[in-house]
């Protein structure tokens, strides 16, 4: 795992109360998705009476390529490694070009971190820092990495969707987020890995407007990337189901007779397809 609590699972030496209490998240329009979250996952007080431990146990090699595939990564991206243990993600990334940034609490974890990086030659594009986890900031990252515990997964998913931004990749080595669904999971060796992508928040109610002034009204339920509603005008009113890739939402009605692919914008919505210029608003 990774090299703390706050390590990645398999990379952090065996230690009591290696991280600290979760920070207070301020949410905003997500608070949606981080409360639902919250409510799915253990008690917070029961996760936080649990001394838990994590064995320093590095992932493969050859699994942190597949781990780098898998969240798409790409030459410019940013990459976060909670628990980086010795850095080899964190450098693996850099070698593909991207920025990376490794976090775990054991120093010892840090020093060989560093040491890997100025081997590679790569000192001036892959930081490590002594940090705990649930204090490192993670808007910027466009790619998470993580090999922690299920446990420090629920407790992390909250985070995870209030701030990083829609789009940004998650990947974990073992561990699922519970009813978080991986958009894609793999198994290489015996060893899963997943991958998620944050989704925009689209649930709530919509007026849709189309290019000759036909008036909708798309009332949506939304659990993480999974959308559920209907949509009505016209007298008629359709039962439509869809699912959200970071800020583009894909919709279809049960029966069949209607699509529609939309980017999601905040408190704006517009169809991705030119040949259907229809828009919408959020009604608050």
């Amino acid at each position: 795992m990774g090299g703390e609590m706050a390590r990645t699972p398999g990379r952090c030496k065996p230690a009591r109360s290696c991280y600290a209490a979760p920070m207070t998240i301020r949410l905003t329009r997500r608070e949606a998705l981080a409360g639902m979250m919250l409510a799915s996952a253990a008690p917070a007080a029961a996760l936080q009476r649990r001394e838990l431990e994590v064995p320093f146990v590095p992932t493969p090699h050859t699994l942190v390529q597949k781990m780098l595939d898998l969240a798409r990564l790409e030459a410019g991206d940013y990459l976060i490694d909670l628990g980086c243990g010795d850095g080899r993600i964190a450098v693996a990334a850099a070698q593909r070009g991207a920025r990376a940034l490794g976090v775990d609490l054991d120093p010892l974890r840090v020093q060989e971190a560093f040491a890997a990086a100025r081997q590679a030659g790569l000192a001036g594009q892959v930081s490590f820092r002594r940090q705990d986890l649930f204090a490192t900031p993670l808007h910027e990252a466009d790619v998470l990495a993580l090999y922690l515990l299920p446990a420090i997964n629920l407790r992390l998913r909250p985070q995870l969707l209030t701030e990083l931004r829609p789009g940004a990749r998650v990947v974990s080595h073992a561990f699922d987020m519970g009813d978080w669904v991986a958009d894609a999971e793999e198994t290489h060796d015996g060893r899963r890995i997943f991958m998620w992508v944050v989704p925009e928040v689209a649930g709530g109610s919509w007026a849709v407007t189309h290019p000759d002034g036909r008036q909708q009204a798309l009332e949506l339920e939304q659990r993480f990337q999974m959308v559920s509603g209907t949509l009505s005008g016209g007298g008629v009113s359709q039962t439509v189901t869809g699912r959200l890739s970071g800020a583009l939402l894909n919709l279809a009605s049960d029966n069949g007779t209607m699509r529609m692919s939309a980017v999601v914008e905040g408190p704006a919505m517009h169809s991705s397809d030119f040949g259907a210029r229809w828009r919408a608003t959020r009604l608050e």
